[in-house]
């Protein structure tokens, strides 16, 4: 699995434009996820543009929720390419290849999503063997709530993505790689108690698992 964070607060590759929002491109099992949008169209396009990221090559969109950071390039990505977008049920986005989603659902092989988690938001999950690999947009519901749910696809061991005001920190003292982006208030308390799990975000970072 590898995971090419498009559009995030900071960078990690000096030739993108860094805004506040999240997006990443996740290319598992032969799948390739648009993992929410970002705000700002022209900033998605222009990341994707210099990391080599076609539009068309994209199989589907997955969106964590509906918050504009997250949904800003959607109706012009699907201008280019019009796959479907899987979104919370909760999500009032209107598009006419939406699939709304409210439980547990299998996407493709091996990729799933969480279900809409107290009608707030999804999150992806990727397994590998018996091992997970979760998503996340900005973890409203709470991690604890993201990763109970995840945990019924297999063991997670990794945790990508925002994860707003998280602090109970020994919740992912087992996981194997922890990569805290876009909205995390505690990115440096996570680095510093987990410094072998711990990996930089940032637009342009290549995360493969």
């Amino acid at each position: 699995m590898k995971i090419t964070i498009i559009y995030d607060n900071t960078i990690w590759n000096k030739k993108l434009t860094p805004d506040w929002g999240f997006s990443c491109l996740v290319d598992a099992h032969g799948t390739k996820i648009l993992f929410d949008t970002g705000a700002k169209e022209n900033i998605l396009f222009d990341n994707m543009k210099k990391l080599n990221i076609e539009p068309s090559e994209i199989d589907l969109v997955f969106i964590s929720h509906g918050h504009w950071d997250h949904t800003g390039g959607l109706l012009a990505f699907l201008n280019k390419n019009q796959v479907k977008v899987y979104i919370p049920d909760s999500c009032d986005v209107g598009v006419d290849t939406a699939v709304k989603v409210s439980d547990a659902l299998e996407i493709s092989k091996n990729i799933y999503s969480t279900g809409n988690i107290e009608n707030i938001e999804q999150s992806l999950v990727v397994r590998e063997g018996t091992d997970v690999a979760v998503i996340a947009g900005c973890s409203h519901p709470g991690v604890e709530k993201i990763l109970e749910k995840a945990s019924q696809f297999g063991t997670v061991k990794t945790l990508i993505g925002g994860l707003h005001g998280f602090n109970n920190f020994k919740i992912v003292a087992d996981l194997q790689n922890i990569c805290p982006t876009h909205c995390t208030q505690n990115i440096q308390k996570i680095k510093a108690l987990y410094p072998d799990k711990y990996i930089e975000g940032g637009a342009g970072k290549v995360i493969n698992i």
